[in-house]
């Protein structure tokens, strides 16, 4: 753990894209968000024309993201127990493995989604490894920054994504597509071992990775500092995006069922937008202490959704939403300082697990509320649930000057991870 000190100086962008091991990173980084974008589109495309089932066409598009419940639960030791570059590196061999096999057309449609799961497991792994290097490249403020970028990367990704990913798979179908993923994976696992210098691995434990893993996350999860910073990152969005799952009926039922797109581009650039202006407008200070009302703004403008408003006031109103998802940038700083170094890999993911795993489940569960009750209520109804989670955390939310949880067993302080009796590493100012 480490002691949260005063906010540091004020960054810039231009700060963080000066280091090269930065800018190493965050190009693989956009490569592997590219070429899962590709894949997970043409593998949806070539499951709905070999099958003619919407259902298995959805699956294929969610099915490299449902694997992160099950790598963040079982194999997130790894993070911590190998180099982060060895395990970045060898997941993108693994990706261009399996994308060059579902390019080839030898598997029947459930087999691709099969293999699709089992090779997605990892992905949690890789993502942690990713995520706990970052503040070890940058500091201070420019580590939110790094984040910042690496979420409007995300966002950019949602954004573009879809439209490039459709033009290819126009142009190339979906087989020929595919080989565009295995180029990415390929020249994101070059460009990572030549260029990325490589960095010893965090964590000494040894024995079953399995056991590990879960005896970590407990820790992590039993400790009150970092649980309720976790809750705070998970809940007010993943509400929030159980809107997302109706916005296609919501299209619908005002008429303008073309103007779905619209309405999801809408959150992502809020999101974009968010990142970049709290990001680079706001002093640290002040980020911090804006964590609580801009979370605010993740469900208040969605109850206006209950007037049924026509797309354009939709569209601002879910702008503003995705713009209020800038506020973990205030919970950055005092989330790594809340997390033992040594269980750093695990810590980041197990938050970006937390994440996949309860969006995924609100998203479904607001389609399912859909089936019953109008859709722009079900956005009123997610927002008004986004509100009262972000009203239940108010006090995570509004204390950045709060220290994380001190040690004071003089005798735990030296072992530098987790005891036995959860206790976390001593404080070391940064």
């Amino acid at each position: 753990m480490t002691t949260l000190q005063a906010a540091p100086a004020r960054a810039t962008y231009r700060e963080v894209f000066a280091l090269g091991q930065f800018r190493v990173l965050f190009t693989g980084y956009t490569l592997f968000l590219g070429g899962e974008t590709v894949k997970m589109l043409a593998l949806s495309v070539t499951v709905y024309a070999g099958t003619g089932s919407s259902l298995l066409a959805a699956l294929a598009y969610v099915a490299g993201f449902l694997p992160y419940t099950l790598g963040g639960t079982l194999l997130l030791a790894y993070a911590d127990r190998w180099p982060p570059r060895v395990v970045m590196v060898g997941y993108d061999l693994v990706r261009a493995a399996v994308a060059a096999v579902l390019a080839a057309g030898l598997l029947s449609p459930t087999a691709m989604l099969v293999l699709v799961f089992v090779a997605g497991i990892p992905s949690a792994v890789a993502s942690a490894a990713r995520g706990a290097l970052l503040p070890e490249l940058l500091d201070g403020d420019r580590y939110v920054l790094g984040r910042a970028v690496f979420s409007m990367a995300a966002g950019g990704t949602q954004v573009l994504g879809f439209a490039v990913g459709g033009m290819l798979i126009a142009a190339l179908g979906p087989y020929g597509a595919l080989w565009i993923t295995v180029a990415s994976c390929l020249l994101s696992a070059a460009l990572l071992r030549l260029r990325l210098a490589e960095r010893p691995r965090r964590g000494t434990a040894a024995g079953y990775a399995v056991r590990e893993t879960w005896r970590v996350n407990r820790e992590l999860l039993r400790r009150p500092a970092i649980r309720s910073l976790l809750l705070a990152q998970w809940l007010p969005p993943a509400l929030m995006v159980g809107a997302e799952g109706v916005l296609v009926p919501y299209a619908v039922q005002i008429g303008m069922p073309d103007s779905a797109g619209l309405l999801f581009t809408a959150v992502a650039l809020g999101m974009l937008t968010g990142d970049l202006a709290i990001g680079r407008l706001v002093t640290p200070e002040r980020r911090e202490r804006l964590a609580g009302p801009l979370a605010l703004l993740l469900g208040a403008p969605l109850l206006g959704f209950v007037l049924s408003p026509g797309p354009v006031i939709a569209a601002l109103l879910l702008a503003v939403s995705g713009f209020g998802v800038a506020y973990q940038l205030g919970l950055a700083r005092r989330f790594l300082a809340a997390v033992p170094e040594a269980n750093r890999g695990q810590a980041f993911g197990l938050a970006l697990t937390g994440t996949m795993t309860l969006q995924g489940l609100f998203a479904a569960g607001g389609g399912a509320l859909g089936e019953v009750a109008a859709p722009g209520l079900v956005v009123g109804a997610a927002g008004a649930a986004s509100l009262l989670a972000v009203l239940g955390l108010w006090r995570v939310l509004a204390s950045p000057r709060t220290d994380p949880e001190r040690v004071t067993d003089p005798n735990v302080r030296r072992q530098g991870t987790f005891g036995r009796r959860g206790v976390s590493h001593p404080a070391q100012p940064r």
